[in-house]
């Protein structure tokens, strides 16, 4: 498959670009290039290959949830620009 040069400029009207006639060209020259790689790709027999999320092993990195020392809420407040009876006090952001 290949792309032409009129299919580069909807895709680039699609996203809003505005491409020179050079850009367009070259671009075009790009992508096809690009689809003849996935042409390749395409070839390939993927029947006994299993299917997975990640090109690399992932694992869960959380620690366990203990209970620790807490801080007081003195020392909690003691460095809040503002307090007021064991809470911090914050710019309203919701309006009612």
């Amino acid at each position: 498959m290949r792309l032409s040069k009129a299919e580069v400029e909807h895709v680039a009207w699609l996203a809003r670009l505005e491409l020179s006639d050079e850009e367009k060209q070259r671009l075009t020259g790009h992508l096809n290039e690009i689809m003849v790689h996935f042409e390749k790709l395409q070839q390939l027999d993927t029947n006994e290959v299993a299917p997975t999320s990640h090109s690399i092993p992932v694992q869960n990195i959380y620690r366990e949830d203990v209970v620790g020392q807490c801080l007081s809420a003195d020392q909690a407040l003691s460095n809040a620009p503002e307090a007021r009876d064991d809470y911090f006090v914050v710019p309203q952001v919701v309006e009612t």
